[in-house]
């Protein structure tokens, strides 16, 4: 895939992340704007040492072509991060490492780690691009012990150091017995039922291809496509309308060129990191789309599909949740309310003075005590509690802090539509 776009990609790693710092300034009349890249993309107005929540009217009033222009410059930088990120993590699946030394002197090297190959064969992870004239590649969990992910993470966290993408918090799946049985297929994430125009948002953020399902295009099956490893595989994950704006998940298989044509492979000869990568994606995809995300579907869904999401909504952690489980004990231990707090194999368990109540690590939803009764919480206050979080790729994990705030605190609630729960 680099070898491909290497081009496009220098040119790419030549303008993103040159922002002095981080960040540039533009003082506009007697305010100024400035555009920020950590941890992020922001165009944010300053008056003095004062942040604004919008632009000044004076600012809109009297240089309506400079807010255009910065406002098209922090676009343009959003693109330019995102394209960047995309191309760093499509390298972990190559064969050959993409020319990362062109990144030298960008703000993005000191918030990655990377390895080097200070003698024939032994790598050595280093924060920054610090070790000159030796190769050098990106960091993954899955080529590391346990002991070294650890003290990554702790790393990552003392320093509160947010990294361009989820780099230390990085999932890593492992081929299973029960994959190597199957020999060219995994049901490891079949049979979910998922918001179909959320999956395919999501199939496009992650650069996977696939035909509209429905009466008018695809037809009622198919799968979603993507390319890695520079054109040398490639993943598909089948899917079908479960019924109308529902699709239902199935098999991941793996193909491989051959005379010019994809032949399907054994699971068992595909690449450890190209097999991470692609169930990463596909664990991503049921994660955000699955409607046990969905904390109202209690009130609103088919009755058909109930049970399905009682079930889901509560059932043992994938790897994508256990990575989010370690972050939280964690962050947990550092809060006011860690003392009200327990982390058990699939929940965080809160106890208020009320109620004592089960937070799922995967879908954020709530069970109470004694009887695991069902308590909807759309949102809770505060959604980062005041806390540096080391990553946050679907919201969950700042979702699943706020609520456990607000229910530490239970008698303080006022929201009828939570009081009613707790007192039912």
């Amino acid at each position: 895939m680099f070898k491909r776009i290497e081009p496009a990609l220098a040119n790419r790693l030549e303008v993103a992340f040159r922002l002095p710092g981080g960040r540039v300034r533009q003082a506009v009349g007697e305010h100024t704007a400035v555009i920020s890249t950590d941890g992020g993309v922001e165009l944010s107005w300053w008056h003095g040492d004062r942040k604004l929540k919008a632009v000044p009217a004076a600012v809109r009033r009297e240089h309506p072509d400079e807010v255009k222009r910065l406002r098209e410059l922090a676009k343009q930088t959003l693109q330019q991060q995102a394209t960047l990120i995309r191309a760093l993590e499509a390298g972990y699946s190559g064969e050959t490492a993409p020319p990362y030394r062109q990144l030298e002197g960008h703000l993005v090297t000191d918030r990655l780690i990377w390895e080097f190959e200070v003698s024939p064969g032994v790598w050595r992870g280093e924060l920054g691009l610090t070790v000159p004239d030796v190769p050098v590649r990106l960091w993954h969990p899955a080529r590391v012990s346990l002991e070294e992910v650890r003290a990554w993470r702790e790393v990552v966290q003392g320093k509160e150091l947010r990294q361009p993408y989820k780099q230390a918090f990085r999932e890593v799946y492992l081929l299973t017995p029960a994959e190597e049985a199957t020999g060219t297929y995994s049901n490891r994430f079949a049979g979910h039922v998922v918001d179909y125009r959320r999956l395919r948002a999501l199939f496009k953020e992650r650069g996977w291809t696939s035909d509209f399902l429905g009466q008018w295009d695809g037809g009622y099956e198919g799968d979603a496509q993507r390319v890695m490893a520079g054109g040398r595989w490639r993943v598909t994950l089948d899917h079908g309308l479960y019924d109308e704006g529902y699709a239902v998940t199935g098999q991941v298989r793996f193909h491989r060129p051959t005379e010019g044509r994809w032949h399907q492979a054994p699971l068992t000869e595909v690449p450890a990191l190209v097999f991470s990568e692609a169930m990463r994606d596909v664990d991503l995809f049921v994660a955000v789309a699955s409607i046990t995300a969905d904390p109202r579907w209690a009130d609103h869904g088919p009755d058909r599909l109930q049970d399905y999401w009682r079930t889901g909504s509560f059932a043992a952690l994938p790897p994508s949740v256990e990575v989010r489980r370690d972050a939280l004990s964690r962050l947990i231990g550092r809060t006011a309310i860690a003392d009200r707090c327990t982390m058990t194999d699939r929940f965080l368990v809160v106890r208020g003075d009320l109620r004592t109540y089960k937070i799922h690590l995967g879908s954020a939803n709530i069970l109470m005590e004694p009887n695991d009764a069902y308590l909807c919480v759309v949102s809770g206050r505060d959604p980062h509690a005041g806390l540096f979080l080391p990553f946050e790729e679907d919201g969950r994990l700042a979702l699943i802090l706020s609520k456990a705030f607000l229910l530490a605190n239970d008698t303080a609630i006022t929201d009828p539509s939570i009081t009613r729960q707790l007192r039912a």
